[in-house]
């Protein structure tokens, strides 16, 4: 596999970090339970993994309208996860970490995409990229949250 990383040199490279008020194990879970993604996560139509999630495995899903298969590059439960792989001519690569800070957790994501797609419409697909990031980290976090209640 050799990846390790996501493509510091890639088309596009967006970061984004959300503090959520729920214990780390409850949000690993959440983000890490890919058949149950379709449950809170609005922008995902169909989400499908064969187990639980290991490096060298692949899940399917599909948003917006691209089928996508990703790889799990690294996986180091419940701190980090790297994932990535081909969609429709976009070479994505998606990095999430964990922190446990007291009784929340501070999720940051990382994410690059490249490929000749992607450079011929670089500022359109980084505000949708963008945009899906901070959908995501939201509704993880409501549903972290709500959790609770």
């Amino acid at each position: 596999m050799g990846i390790d990383a996501i493509d510091e040199n890639a088309a596009i490279v967006t970061r984004h970090e959300f503090r959520i008020d729920a214990p780390i194990a409850r949000v690993w879970a959440l983000h890490t339970d890919v058949n149950r993604w379709t449950s809170w996560q609005s922008d995902i139509d169909t989400a499908y993994a064969d187990g639980p999630l290991q490096r060298g495995s692949t899940f399917h899903w599909s948003t917006a309208g691209l089928q996508i298969a990703s790889t799990v590059y690294a996986i180091d439960a419940p701190r980090r996860i790297l994932w990535g792989g081909p969609a429709q001519g976009i070479v994505g690569i998606h990095e999430w970490i964990f922190a446990a800070v007291g009784d929340t957790t501070v999720v940051t994501t990382a994410e690059s995409w490249d490929g000749r797609q992607v450079r011929a419409d670089t500022e359109n697909l980084r505000r949708a990229l963008d945009a899906s990031l901070i959908s995501w980290l939201a509704l993880l976090r409501d549903t972290a949250e709500n959790t609770l209640r």
